[in-house]
């Protein structure tokens, strides 16, 4: 018997389908080891040795392995065929090796690119041992990520209070983020018109020379100098000078790697990364299909555009039959990679079996699954179709004396081609057309209908969309296309970042964290220096680089810079953070003095529960203004909403929430309102709203149908839910008041979460 391991029970099922008697087919649910969660798991002074732990999960499954390997001749691992399939077999045979299990036993390392019989078996034939120099890759990239975040972050919490975490690649996601708003917000609108003649004809041209000379994008600058134009337009006769007329051809884009997947799925579909890579697991590791369990695409993490000849063979041969012969191109499409680092390991993701078309599978896959499954079968299916036609004309038209001169231009399509079944970056395919131009010839004179002059202003650049970050950080070869959905979701789990109408917006924490990075660790979040480790991971991947030297050569310069920074004080930090933000927060001088006292500066601060805008007169005056409020909402601009007997009523925030407060008195903000809408006069209801004293202890509200209580004990303050009891930290206790009901609740959680 021989006992194969994949990573997923879903793969597990299908191949153990695949392979029958003789064969015992077991999930080691990913990883079954991980470095341990705690600083030096990775020892720099000892060649980076690292420190490997086996958690409950892992040693429930690793105990099932070792059952069955018993009775088992050979032990087959068939992970996935990357760097990360190819470490998660590592991880298995080294433990089991330590816990000397493999005492006579083969070991055989099988990939395959697609999950069906055929791949599978043809697999088993051609056995190899685990490559070396990809688990090198794994180790250097892990250690790299390791070295950062546990150096890195440290020094954030405390130099920089209420940040939560900085990454290799994270940190460097988040720049591109921040200086995009950076742009938008120094953006000054510049204005331009345009001017086009209308003809009775049944066209408009564009004027593009005036007296020869050719108009930029600026020329007309203002109403005046359109108007004028206009008027001398207006009085002009025209007449065609030229007409060019050609066929032009527009050529299908490649088949799906994993990250133009994930942008047109984002595009298309409004996919996160994240739910396009769950997906598209679904739909390689197999699903029930005419009775019959099948990996319906080819792997799906891959940089590869090129496809196999028995793909195209079939493919083809669907193409004639489904769309006519004049859909199949003389000689097969192939294409080339552009990607910086791009790895030509596997093939591009395409359907397992073109013949079956997403109609024939919307009977076997739920809502999501077809629309990927269908997104992915055309764009693999057009990638080999003939070039759409198009007819193109442009016509010059020239006035009487020659002082202006117009185009218009115009196309109509001869042969779809590839687009009877996909456009990119287009929900559905369909004509493409320009409008097209009358029948003119040269020498026609034309008659005026109307002259109109439009005024236009530039735009600012666009926010960060999933797609377009994807596209922007595999352009500049900035981490690898597997690990843009984790990389995205830890930026907004991290609250650096959050979506507004599917564009990334940068929230203060981020982009504190971020000019603190540029100033302190420049040198690690640089675009090119990012780009350069990952050249370095695929050299250490092909056997040309020794990934010791790597981290060697890397920890030497990260350390110092660490050492460094940790002899920062405060008041440095935050001397640069203002300096790099005052002309955001401040614009003018009169915009920085306090409104409670007058006298004093306003300034960023930091606190554990994150930054805010504080009065320099500090402790004599106690304004504060909410940083987040104040850059992410410009209906709450000021946390300040009004005033009563003389004393401001401001929305504040904490690590356990949003409050209003008046002087020393505090109301929690109830979670059905949003704290960056609450009006004055909500404010004012909730401080109307007593504490009531009971027994010695303020109530603060109710949860779970209980009483939340804020006593003073002989050891100092706590807080009570029935029986479950917490003290307030140092910081609360410092402010001097009672906590908010939410803050109550987490330390409550917090305090539960540590028993």
């Amino acid at each position: 018997m021989n006992l194969l391991v994949v990573e997923s029970p879903a793969k597990a099922k299908t191949i153990n389908k695949y392979l029958g008697d003789g064969w015992k087919v077991m999930a080691s649910y990913g990883h079954v080891r991980d470095l341990e969660a705690k600083d030096g798991s990775v020892k720099p002074d000892d060649k980076f040795s690292m420190n490997w732990q086996v958690d409950g999960r892992g040693e429930k499954q690793l105990a099932a392995i070792i059952k069955e390997l018993k009775t088992a001749d050979a032990l087959y691992l068939a992970t996935d065929p990357d760097r990360e399939g190819e470490a998660i077999a590592w991880h298995l045979v080294d433990e089991l090796k330590r816990r000397k299990k493999l005492a006579g036993k083969e070991i055989k390392r099988v990939t395959f690119n697609e999950i069906t019989k055929n791949a599978v078996t043809q697999a088993m034939l051609s056995p190899r041992d685990i490559d070396q120099n990809l688990v090198e890759a794994y180790l250097a990239r892990r250690a790299l990520d390791y070295l950062v975040g546990f150096n890195l972050s440290p020094v954030l919490w405390r130099k920089l209070p209420g940040s939560r975490s900085a990454g290799r690649v994270q940190s460097v996601a988040l720049r591109l983020i921040c200086e995009r708003e950076d742009e938008i917000l120094a953006f000054k609108p510049q204005e331009y018109w345009t001017v086009q003649s209308v003809f009775t004809q049944g066209f408009a041209a564009r004027l593009t020379h005036i007296g020869g000379e050719k108009l930029d994008k600026f020329h007309i600058a203002n109403e005046q100098q359109a108007h004028d134009i206009k008027e001398r337009l207006e009085k002009c006769r025209y007449t065609v000078e030229l007409v060019e007329k050609k066929q032009v051809s527009r050529h299908p884009t490649a088949p799906f790697t994993t990250s133009t997947l994930q942008q047109e799925a984002a595009r298309k579909l409004y996919f996160s990364a994240k739910k396009t890579m769950t997906v598209a697991q679904q739909l390689y590791e197999g699903l029930p299909v005419n009775g019959q369990t099948i990996g319906l695409i080819t792997y799906m993490r891959t940089d590869s555009v090129s496809l196999s000849q028995e793909a195209i063979y079939s493919m083809r041969g669907i193409i004639g039959k489904e769309y006519g012969d004049k859909y199949v191109p003389e000689k097969p499409n192939f294409y080339r990679n552009k990607a910086k680092n791009a790895q030509e390991a596997h093939e591009a993701v395409r359907p397992t079996d073109p013949a079956i078309t997403p109609k024939k599978a919307a009977a076997f896959l739920d809502k999501d699954q077809l629309r990927l499954y269908e997104l992915i079968w055309k764009r693999a299916m057009a990638s080999q179709m003939t070039s759409a036609l198009f007819d193109q004309v442009g016509v010059t038209i020239k006035t009487e004396n020659h002082d202006f001169t117009l185009k218009a231009s115009g196309q109509t399509m001869v042969f779809d081609g590839f687009m009877r079944i996909y456009m990119e970056g287009i929900d559905d395919a369909g004509s493409d057309d320009e409008s097209a131009l009358p029948p003119v010839a040269s020498g026609q004179a034309l008659d005026l209908e109307k002259v109109q002059a439009d005024q236009h202003f530039t735009q600012p650049p666009p926010r960060y969309s999933e797609a377009s970050l994807v596209k922007n950080l595999e352009e500049l070869g900035i981490g690898r296309p597997s690990t843009y959905a984790s990389i995205i979701s830890v930026l907004q789990d991290r609250e650096y970042v959050r979506l507004d109408q599917r564009k990334f917006v940068p929230e203060q924490r981020g982009k504190i964290v971020t000019a603190f990075l540029l100033f302190f660790f420049r040198h690690y979040v640089e675009y090119d220096f990012t780009a350069h480790m990952e050249e370095e991971l695929d050299n250490i991947a092909g056997g040309k680089l020794a990934y010791l030297k790597v981290l060697d050569e890397f920890w030497a310069s990260f350390h110092k810079a660490i050492e460094q920074a940790k002899t920062l004080t405060l008041t440095q930090v935050l001397d640069k953070i203002n300096d790099h933000f005052s002309q955001q927060l401040f614009p003018t001088e009169e915009s920085r003095v306090c409104p409670d006292c007058k006298k004093g500066k306003l300034a960023i601060k930091l606190s554990k529960f994150g930054a805010f805008i504080g009065c320099q007169n500090y402790p004599d005056c106690k304004y504060i203004k909410n940083l987040e409020g104040a850059s992410s909402d410009p209906k709450n601009q000021s946390s300040q909403l009004g005033e009563i007997d003389g004393q401001p009523v401001v929305v504040g925030r904490s690590r356990f929430g949003f409050f209003v407060r008046k002087g020393d008195e505090f109301r929690s903000i109830p979670r059905d309102i949003d704290p960056s809408q609450i009006t004055f006069e909500q404010a004012v209801q909730l401080l109307s709203k007593p504490k009531s004293q009971k027994a010695g202890a303020v109530v603060l509200g109710m949860d779970k149908e209980q009483e939340v209580l804020y006593k003073q004990g002989r050891y100092g303050p706590y807080v009570q839910r029935g029986k479950e009891m917490a003290s307030l930290p140092k910081a609360l206790k410092d402010e001097g008041r009672p906590p908010t009901l939410d803050e109550a609740i987490n330390l409550l959680k917090l305090k539960k979460g540590k028993k």
